[in-house]
């Protein structure tokens, strides 16, 4: 690896555009409307079941009733913006969540049997609000970048 100094990188840095992703931008107001339908939603909710202990493809598949996934497929806003089901795998690719991130917003092992959509919707609005300063630092890089080129 041969050693370079960081103006040296940006001038000749190669920027990959992401392909098939919605800019991160487009997550933090998905995730702002999963957050309003949960605090939309009357009763309780039921956290996901032990998700640390699901292999990949039992992960992406999982679903229950009575969780913010099926609220979040019963909205009719996130439907027509694109969410194509109420499975794990389906919400994680539409709010561009990773496992990791699923699992300490949804599992059971973080709420002690007391999930509320109020709850889970300040999480929602917390991730939200770092996606979008997320996006405006990678634009300003973008941008520095550009200039520099």
């Amino acid at each position: 690896m041969k050693h370079q100094i960081p103006d040296k990188i940006i001038s000749t840095a190669e920027l990959i555009p992401m392909i098939d992703r919605p800019a991160a931008k487009d997550f933090g107001a998905r995730l702002d409307l999963w957050a309003a339908a949960l605090e939309r939603h009357a009763g309780p909710l039921s956290a996901l079941y032990r998700l640390e202990y699901l292999q990949r493809a039992e992960l992406r598949a999982y679903r229950r009733d009575n969780t913010p996934l099926a609220v979040a497929f019963a909205d009719e806003s996130l439907r027509r913006a694109g969410l194509a089901g109420d499975s794990l795998g389906d919400i994680m690719d539409f709010f561009g969540l990773s496992e990791g991130a699923a699992h300490r917003l949804l599992c059971d092992c973080h709420y002690n049997g007391a999930m509320t959509g109020a709850r889970l919707a300040a999480s929602l609005r917390r991730r939200a609000w770092w996606s979008r300063r997320r996006a405006a630092f990678v634009s300003g890089f973008r941008g520095l970048l550009a200039r520099a080129a």
